[in-house]
């Protein structure tokens, strides 16, 4: 009966996504969606299979498989889908952006509907793993592996902070697309290179982390492109894409750069912390190789089997995303307290390898009743009467959202540079939240009627 009855609630599930996929209008752009889904499941399989864990004489070593296998490293070339989703981001708010101006939305109203959806699933995690690092304190959990543990749940978390930036920027953004066309986008590229030459040639360290601007603003602006189809033809877009990966290489082969697109696996240089100039290389080739492929694609997504998919995926995409770390850290909790069942394995050996598709398979099935569960919070948009705080509060509270975040995903619960930083940053979080006037609108949903 437990199973027919679980069968039966998958079954209504798809039957629901299946009824909104069959109501999709035409004009939509089925593509957009679908990239969105495979590159957020990316991400996701990807942080699954490079955190390794080895558990010999009691004791459970953590790892990370592109520093303890360095020739895994080139697999981090397919892994790093993040310039694909800034790309979508781009397009998405190109289209909110025009849809507002229809409606004569004012700047306010339009931010208010993008930051909830973004915010409201993410304080939820940040408020879940704030109970857990405080029960784990009660239980007295060694203090570097609270550490530890909420800073790995909370890695998603930094992709947020940055994108809800560019959220705030993405009105200038765009108008100075419509104004300059691919002006704008070369624009932040020099930027980004000035950049990376004051980082390596001048050893202007702290100049780096402007990146997290110039970077994603350039690959942000490729989905303006192709928002208002300013495109070239297929075989240019090849061209554009093989042009992007012969520069990756170069930069890589004959310049300072590692050849991990993800992580820092060489000490004291990363690819993505800061973002470097690779990352618009990646960029632009992964953009002329899918954009190449679009006619088809869209042709492809008319199946209503896989467009009911991808919209299964993308109606809870925010909850995937954000605890598919903490569903991880939580099942290798229960394992480690087993006597270490499944961390037995050498990881990079031929085992480990033919072992991970039930490791990855086994975290599928526990995330996404975990994200069908959480994920109606970031499919509800705003009440029409819902009070709009001033733009200028929400970019301020936004701008302290953002940082306390930073702090939490950098240095973790129990870390930083002093005593109580985990405090502070939380609190930056909640006032960031109240000033933004999301924190009502979460409390508001949580109690009940």
């Amino acid at each position: 009966m437990p199973r027919m009855k679980k069968r039966g609630v998958l079954m209504g599930i798809w039957s629901q996504a299946n009824q909104l996929a069959a109501q999709t209008p035409a004009e939509r752009n089925r593509y957009v969606d679908f990239l969105r889904a495979v590159s957020i499941l990316v991400v996701v399989v990807g942080h699954w299979l490079i955190a390794t864990a080895y558990y010999v004489d009691g004791e459970l070593t953590p790892g990370h498989l592109l520093k303890s296998e360095p020739g895994t490293q080139w697999l981090t070339w397919l892994f790093q889908v993040m310039p694909i989703f800034f790309i979508v981001g781009g397009y998405s708010n190109g289209v909110s952006l025009e849809s507002a101006r229809r409606k004569g939305d004012e700047y306010a109203v339009w931010l208010a509907a993008r930051l909830n959806r973004l915010v409201a699933p993410l304080l939820v995690l940040l408020v879940a793993w704030t109970v857990i690092a405080l029960v784990m304190y009660v239980l007295d959990v060694r203090p570097e592996v609270i550490q530890f543990t909420s800073k790995a749940a909370l890695i998603p978390t930094w992709f947020l902070a940055i994108y809800i930036m560019l959220v705030i920027l993405a009105p200038a953004a765009y108008r100075a697309w419509q104004r300059y066309g691919f002006a704008s986008f070369w624009v932040f590229v020099a930027l980004a290179v000035l950049t990376d030459v004051a980082f390596f040639a001048a050893d202007l360290r702290w100049l780096g982390w402007t990146n997290y601007f110039w970077v994603w603003l350039a690959v942000h602006q490729l989905g303006f492109a192709w928002r208002d189809k300013r495109l070239p033809s297929p075989a240019l877009l090849l061209a554009c894409s093989a042009a992007g990966f012969i520069i990756l290489y170069l930069l890589i082969s004959k310049g300072p750069y590692p050849l991990a697109m993800v992580g820092s696996p060489d000490e004291g240089l990363s690819n993505t912390l800061p973002p470097k100039v690779t990352l618009i290389a990646l960029g632009i080739f992964q953009f002329g190789l899918l954009l190449a492929l679009e006619r088809p694609m869209r042709r492809v997504l008319e199946s209503l089997r896989l467009w009911t998919a991808t919209v299964l995926v993308n109606s809870m995409i925010m909850t995937l995303y954000l605890w598919h770390i903490t569903i991880m850290v939580l099942l290798g909790s229960v394992l480690y307290f087993a006597n270490g069942f499944g961390f037995g394995i050498e990881p990079g050996t031929s085992a480990w390898w033919w072992t991970r598709p039930v490791w990855i398979g086994v975290l599928l099935l526990l995330l996404f009743p975990a994200a069908l569960a959480l994920s109606p919070l970031e499919r509800k948009g705003r009440s029409p009467d819902a009070k709009i705080p001033p733009a200028a509060r929400q970019i301020a509270g936004a701008i302290l959202l953002c940082l306390g975040i930073s702090l939490l995903a950098v240095f973790g619960y129990g870390g930083g540079v002093f005593t109580g930083q985990d405090i502070v940053s939380f609190a930056l979080v909640v006032v960031g939240a109240e000033l933004s006037g999301l924190l009502p609108r979460l409390i508001k949903r949580g109690t009940p009627k």
